[in-house]
């Protein structure tokens, strides 16, 4: 009898922890990381209230918790969570609670604050993931014919790699023409995007960061007369963790985070964009307020290298497709003309859209290098043309495979170093290339 009784309670137990996993439909994933918050999202199936529990992996007795957050059909069943009794330069394990209920994952749970290293030591090494173009398949809204999206265990490979930060370029889902026009279409996407199995360990244990290109925002090659970017921008706000959407008051997901020592400035490149065919007026990708911040942004930085991410690329001396050279080519010499003048150093463009990778360096008449760091794609399918000459390109750095890139940070203050990396779906290495931060 006693057995049966502790044997049933196991099995309502079980079932119970069982039940609480079934309500939860994405996530949890981390978003920011500040010296002293993070914050951490999560998608239910269902309204539900949620909450997360979390601990200094060196003194696991004492316990902290975020607020509740209850999630509702209107934001997608979505909630963020600040995680803001946290210190510097910490490791904390975390668990989530769905309805007060404990929600295991069968991978761990952890994040990361920033050190506090100013005035104190050198700025420790940390490493970037990034990439462009992930494409999940859906057979009742996909093309007919050979799946689009495929080699989903890149993002295992960048678990694998336990990143730092990971920093998505744009097109980070694909919205069908199923989904341009509704509110509903557009969720499901994004939903379905999210939810891949293969990506939860990735979204639990690392800090993510996005922009957007055309596909997550609207239409393939979609600009600023799309009627709806009001509802993708929406989406964005919901399913991505930023600390910002949007500069100077004006709307759009253009954001500035710093890591350690490093600065990052993610560009919206399609709120504002001019569209490809219009024949007269200015041509913009993007709009004059974002590009006065940046350069404001840019000058004002400190910073060894200017991280600046944005959807398609900037150097790229290639007329075609939606290269910069191609889309709005005076806005684009604009762009570095005042690079030059103000004499930034360090800018490092960080770009997607283009089904393949490369590296592109210049040199401007201030002496100074730019670079272009291309990744893509993570899961769609790859594509390049052998007329496609790009003049900048770095020899030995072309990939026409679906690859991730690693951006690793090292060094004293005053020597700082980064080694970028591209690697295969798989983990394997393609190249590597190391720069040293100008003086």
């Amino acid at each position: 009898m006693r057995f049966s009784i502790a044997f049933s309670f196991v099995v309502a137990c079980v079932s119970a922890l069982s039940a609480q996993a079934d309500l939860l439909q994405s996530g949890p994933m981390l978003g920011y990381s500040e010296m002293r918050e993070a914050l951490i999202w999560v998608q239910t199936k269902a309204e539900a209230e949620v909450q997360v529990v979390y601990w200094d992996t060196l003194q696991p007795q004492t316990r902290m918790m975020t607020a509740k957050v209850s999630t509702y059909r209107q934001n997608a069943y979505t909630a963020k969570l600040v995680a803001d009794q946290a210190l510097p330069g910490k490791v904390y394990a975390y668990q989530l609670l769905i309805n007060g209920r404990e929600t295991p994952r069968p991978y761990p749970l952890r994040f990361r604050t920033q050190t506090h290293w100013q005035y104190r030591t050198d700025p420790p090494p940390f490493t970037v993931a990034f990439g462009s173009c992930a494409y999940v398949n859906e057979p009742l809204y996909d093309r007919p014919g050979k799946p689009y999206g495929a080699e989903y265990n890149v993002f295992e490979s960048i678990y694998n790699r336990h990143p730092d930060l990971m920093l998505w370029l744009g097109d980070n889902t694909y919205l069908r023409e199923g989904d341009f026009h509704t509110r509903t279409g557009i969720m499901h996407r994004y939903t379905h995007s999210r939810s891949l199995p293969e990506l939860q360990p990735l979204l639990a244990s690392t800090h993510h960061y996005a922009t957007w290109d055309d596909h997550d925002f609207g239409p393939n090659d979609s600009d600023r007369s799309y009627i709806h970017k009001d509802l993708t921008l929406e989406a964005f706000q919901l399913f991505w963790g930023n600390p910002t959407y949007g500069v100077n008051g004006q709307p759009g997901v253009a954001t500035w985070f710093q890591y350690q020592d490093m600065e990052f400035f993610l560009l919206d490149d399609r709120y504002y964009r001019t569209p490809n065919d219009r024949k007269t007026g200015d041509c913009t990708i993007l709009g004059e307020n974002q590009r006065e911040w940046l350069i404001d942004a840019l000058a004002a930085s400190n910073s060894p290298f200017k991280l600046v991410a944005i959807g398609g690329q900037v150097l790229n001396t290639a007329a075609v497709h939606e290269t910069y050279a191609n889309a709005c080519p005076e806005e684009r010499e604009w762009l570095l003309r005042r690079i030059e003048e103000e004499n930034i150093k360090g800018v490092i463009f960080l770009t997607g859209d283009r089904h393949h990778s490369e590296l592109s360096r210049y040199v401007n008449a201030a002496g100074n290098e730019v670079y272009d760091i291309t990744v893509s794609p993570l899961t769609a399918g790859p594509a390049f043309s052998v007329t496609d000459i790009n003049t900048f390109r770095v020899d030995n750095t072309l990939v026409t495979k679906r690859n991730f890139g690693l951006l690793s940070f090292s060094g004293p203050r005053t020597a700082r170093q980064l080694l970028i990396q591209v690697f295969d779906t798989n983990g394997e290495e393609l190249w590597q290339h190391t720069l040293k931060a100008p003086r």
